[in-house]
């Protein structure tokens, strides 16, 4: 399935994409898709149902994060070889991890507004991993069993935050909107395997980023199982398991970096796509 939400901030409803294209409206079975509606017997009465007897809906509008109550968005960094080279980092032995908060989450196609005084906004695109079961101290031969699902992930980043002001790299991570997901949550019955996905980011139609989830450090099954031997995770966590070489702080001879106006367009094969345009601070693009 591939599950969404959409219409304004605050008054989301939930769909569901049928095989041909089409958004079914889901709102006279659930009231919201809801993170903890992301485990299997959650999800087993949306599988029973028949797209074609929902309502189609012609006209979306605002694509919604796809579900809601995300309790943790957990980040891995540099999880692509060429992207650590990139940074000028080492790869590393374990995995990275960092969070971004769940204020950054917004719509695949939301504004993205730059933070006061920023020079070094970045762009990244990444797979997003959706918990579905509780996972505690899970075998890596068990991991994939605990995903929901899969969706696209727009790891926005000031580097400057991130990298040159002191502490964790939270600061440079977690800004208002910089956490673009969807268009849709795909449940893992549709990824036949996640190691498999090709991926790609544009600025203003310029290709940056064109990469494969098949060269990650460390896949989707082990990143679950390392993970939850430091946290527990629940349905409706957010895993995002880094990006591909290509972004804006890597280019040669300079780096290149967000400003106003500029247009991202991303996507992952099977997830779908996402487009945004980026703002100057404007709060009112972030509470609207």
């Amino acid at each position: 399935m591939k599950l969404l939400r959409h219409g304004p901030k605050g008054q989301e409803r939930p769909a569901l994409l049928d095989a041909d294209g089409h958004v079914r409206d889901l709102s006279g079975v659930i009231p919201d898709l809801r993170a903890d509606m992301l485990t299997p017997e959650g999800l087993a009465p949306l599988r029973a149902l028949d797209p074609r007897s929902l309502p189609r809906i012609e006209q979306p509008g605002r694509m919604a994060p796809p579900w809601s109550g995300m309790g943790k968005f957990i980040c891995v960094g540099l999880n692509y070889a060429d992207h650590a080279a990139e940074s000028g980092l080492p790869v590393p032995a374990e995995p990275v991890l960092f969070t971004k908060h769940v204020s950054t989450v917004v719509g695949c196609n939301d504004p993205v507004v730059l933070p006061q005084g920023s020079v070094k906004t970045d762009w990244e695109v990444e797979l997003g991993v959706v918990i579905g079961r509780k996972a505690r101290y899970v075998s890596e031969a068990d991991a994939l069993a605990h995903v929901a699902g899969y969706c696209v992930v727009n790891d926005v980043s000031e580097r400057e935050y991130q990298l040159e002001r002191g502490g964790t790299w939270d600061k440079g991570k977690g800004c208002d909107t910089f956490g673009p997901i969807g268009p849709w949550l795909v449940t893992a019955d549709e990824v036949a395997d996640p190691q498999a996905l090709g991926m790609w980011l544009e600025v203003n139609g310029h290709r940056y980023q064109n990469g494969s989830t098949r060269t990650m450090v460390f896949g989707v099954a082990h990143l679950v199982s390392y993970i939850s031997r430091f946290m527990t995770l629940y349905p409706g966590d957010l895993i995002s398991t880094g990006t591909p070489p290509g972004v804006g702080m890597g280019q040669k001879p300079n780096s290149i970096y967000l400003k106003q106006g500029d247009k991202m367009t991303l996507g992952i094969d099977g997830l779908g796509q996402q487009a945004q345009t980026v703002h100057a601070w404007d709060p009112a693009l972030i509470d609207g």
